[in-house]
């Protein structure tokens, strides 16, 4: 566990995949062909909370939704690729902007075609419910499934790794 301590300390930028990241992976369809997908509220919030400490957020998704650019906008978060199942230009343009090193980021996923990003970051996180094979590369796994906490578990990891996870949450007692 320490290595990942030391991992999630220098952690700069997370991403997220989304469909079985931050939501189970169920995709709901209306007689309209309108998408619909569900969200975990504290998920949200560890990601609110994450990102007041600096730490950057960004999602890679293979689908394009509105509401995922909805989600994300309502979060903060700047960085949203939608509709890029070749992920890995999308990371590659995204940590060249920000200037940043492949050990300077997460990535946080669920299935095969996450592993091209997964196998070139600093910590690679697959959620408890990922692919076998994603697990068996990834650095560390979450204790819950996707949309349903893992995203929070990450946010903490990197909170307690950056010594700012006491000083978050204290101010809510």
């Amino acid at each position: 566990m320490q290595d990942i301590l030391e991992r999630a300390a220098r952690i700069r930028l997370v991403i997220f995949d989304v469909d079985g990241v931050l939501t189970d992976g169920s995709l709901y369809l209306g007689d309209d062909g309108q998408e619909y997908k569900a969200f975990n509220s504290r998920d949200g919030h560890g990601m609110v909370i994450l990102q007041e400490t600096g730490v950057l957020l960004a999602v890679i998704t293979g689908r394009s939704s509105e509401v995922v650019r909805i989600r994300m906008e309502s979060l903060g978060v700047a960085h949203v690729y939608q509709g890029r199942r070749d992920k890995l230009p999308a990371y590659e343009e995204l940590k060249g902007s920000l200037g940043l090193a492949d050990g300077d980021v997460a990535y946080v996923g669920d299935d095969v075609v996450d592993l091209p990003i997964m196998r070139r970051v600093g910590l690679a996180i697959a959620v408890a419910d990922a692919h076998p094979l994603v697990r068996q590369h990834a650095h560390w796994s979450t204790g819950t499934h996707g949309g349903r906490g893992a995203a929070r578990e990450v946010c903490e990891l990197i909170l307690e790794a950056q010594g700012n996870l006491d000083r978050i949450t204290t101010r809510y007692l």
